[in-house]
């Protein structure tokens, strides 16, 4: 059996914030040789603007981490899953084997308007991984009238609360034991629109993603 407990473990992943968070977002960057200009210019958002997220100085919203990580041809998974930049190294299962992790270990980043991420998976899953978002009453999970894109396939169901996903022609409403499914590349938007919390779990697939080199 394998595990990710520990002191030092614990404590890391208990400051997973904007500054891991940015640090993280650094190094995927320069993984791919890109310049910080080169990734504000793909936002269309100023060279210093990405370094302050990058020094954990500004909080991005949801909209924003999918953007970053798009322009550099990564996905949430790398962020949160891969090895480096003060990172734990989560532990993959043997063939014949399992990996546990406590829910106090779990890694959480709380983004912009209190939206928090919380990654589920136990170890190492580059092309699957499974996260739970929270987000706070009357949240949109970026800018108000902007659909997104980004990489891969998700596959959502509410767990508490109700979950509004705006598509470019389309609007659904989720509640607890609802479930959807859609390509990553459809423009879409995610926002709580009651008066309560919304809890959702995803599970989202990059089948073929690319590494860093």
């Amino acid at each position: 059996m394998t595990t990710t407990s520990g002191e030092d473990t614990g404590r890391l992943l208990e400051h997973f914030d904007t500054e891991v968070l940015g640090a993280r977002l650094r190094a995927l960057r320069e993984a791919r040789g890109l310049t910080l200009r080169e990734v504000g210019g793909r936002l269309g958002i100023s060279a210093s603007a990405v370094s302050q997220i990058e020094r954990g100085v500004l909080r991005p919203s949801v909209n924003r981490l999918f953007e970053l990580v798009t322009a550099v041809d990564a996905t949430l998974v790398d962020v949160f899953g891969s090895g480096g930049t003060d990172q734990v190294e989560l532990s993959a299962p043997a063939p014949d084997g399992y990996v546990v992790r406590r829910a106090v270990e779990a890694e959480q980043v709380t983004l912009e308007g209190g939206v928090t991420f919380r990654r589920l998976s136990p170890g190492v899953s580059h092309d699957v991984d499974f996260f739970e978002s929270t987000y706070p009453p009357h949240t949109v999970a970026g800018r108000q009238h902007e659909l997104i894109t980004h990489h891969g396939y998700e596959i959502g169901t509410v767990t508490r609360g109700e979950l509004t996903v705006d598509f470019a022609d389309e609007r659904v409403v989720l509640r607890p034991g609802d479930t959807i499914s859609y390509a990553c590349s459809s423009p879409h938007r995610l926002s709580n629109r009651s008066d309560d919390v919304t809890v959702a779990t995803w599970v989202i697939v990059h089948p073929g993603a690319a590494r860093p080199a």
